[in-house]
């Protein structure tokens, strides 16, 4: 019996993620140095994995409730409060989730319907589009190139007048994967300005927001737009935790009401041991990204120092751990192919910029979460290959 053809049809949408797909085509590479993965190569810090142990010992092993352990929304609603002057009552606007991912999921099946249109200033991280398309709607990319890769109120504005009643929300995603770019309290500001004119959803995935390097610290979107925003978080970048599987979701009351309808129904709830570690995390380790921010200013330098010798065009990243460089006009722009040549050639891989949509085509994506011994191999090793491509 072929049960083939009778799948969810939107699945035909859907592609498995060309970052996998690249690494599947170096894989079988011996030794392969590899800066793909968003992945800290920091330890989890010891106290948060001594409280999970301390909860398994406890026999704390049962069901939380479907929005999390109250005492670990508590600490939620005050780690934002403090750091981001933002106020969420942890009774009801407050959702415990299984990493940002199902964050993501739980909210975009929650408010979109077949026909809805989503708007995405891209490059973009490739996790959003599928779960989009799944539920029958689309996505609406907003071209960035032009502008250092920095959505404007102009760019913003000009697309949600374009789509029309069809557009149901915009995915903001800062510091974004894979440019590293953020925004300042003005922009955002300004941004705001222009969604609060329209009947729509602001998604907002602020994961990174523990790791910017501008001096200034983080503005979320929710400070302006608290009736409209479905923020999200987690601890996988702030405090590497990303097999740890822990995320939240802040929203109003009115929206936070719908939005455990879909998180319930996907997960039940998340991992209770993973939720008494996360208290320490926003407790006692709510800085814990301060002496990993400044080794990842340091190898973010050394790179763009090294790749712009080689001809690279990069915009400084103020964010996150990544970076988005422009790959010289001479190499080609096939990143696919430029890339999948120097991984065989020298064992080095970084993702292919096209990875990111097809305005990602001809850049490149370092992750400069590995450490500096194994960055400075990967630049000795990438200028070789410049020269070498050269002659």
């Amino acid at each position: 019996m072929d049960l083939s053809k009778r799948f969810n049809k939107n699945l035909d949408k859907i592609e498995v993620s060309m970052i996998r797909q690249f690494d599947q085509s170096i894989s079988d590479i011996p030794d392969v140095l590899k800066l793909t993965l968003g992945e800290p190569d920091f330890a989890t810090p010891k106290h948060i994995k001594e409280a999970a142990k301390r909860a398994i010992d406890a026999d704390e092993s049962h069901y939380t409730g479907m929005a999390g352990l109250l005492a670990l929304r508590q600490a939620a609603s005050a780690f934002v409060k403090e750091k981001y002057h933002l106020t969420y009552n942890p009774d009801n606007e407050v959702l415990v989730t299984i990493g940002a991912t199902e964050a993501l999921s739980a909210s975009l099946t929650a408010i979109l319907e077949p026909g809805d249109k989503v708007l995405l200033p891209a490059p973009a991280y490739p996790g959003y589009e599928p779960v989009v398309n799944l539920v029958g709607a689309e996505v609406v990319e907003i071209d960035t190139r032009s502008n250092d890769f920095v959505l404007t109120p102009e760019m913003l504005e000009e697309a949600i007048l374009k789509e029309g009643e069809a557009l149901k929300a915009v995915i903001l995603n800062y510091p974004t994967n894979p440019t590293g770019v953020t925004y300042s309290r003005q922009q955002i500001k300004n941004l705001a300005e222009v969604l609060k004119k329209y009947p729509i959803f602001v998604i907002s995935d602020e994961v990174y927001a523990e790791l910017t390097y501008t001096g200034e610290s983080h503005v979320s979107i929710a400070e302006y737009l608290p009736d409209q925003t479905i923020l999200i978080s987690g601890l996988s970048k702030s405090h590497a935790m990303t097999g740890w599987r822990l995320g939240l979701i802040f929203a109003p009351t009115v929206l936070t009401a719908q939005l455990i309808k879909s998180h319930q129904y996907l997960v039940t709830a998340a991992t209770t041991s993973v939720q008494f570690a996360a208290i320490e995390a926003l407790t006692n380790g709510k800085d814990d990204a301060l002496p990993m921010k400044g080794e990842y200013i340091k190898r973010r330098d050394y790179i763009i120092e090294k790749m712009e010798a080689m001809k690279f065009k990069i915009i400084k990243p103020d964010g996150a751990f990544y970076i988005f460089a422009k790959i010289p006009v001479a190499q080609g722009q096939d990143s696919f192919k430029f890339l999948q040549d120097f991984a065989k050639e020298k064992a080095v891989a970084f993702i292919p910029g096209v990875a990111f949509g097809k305005y990602g085509e001809g850049y490149l994506r370092i992750s400069y979460a590995a450490s500096m011994e194994t960055i400075k191999e990967a630049m000795k090793r990438l200028k070789e290959f410049m020269e070498q491509y050269a002659d």
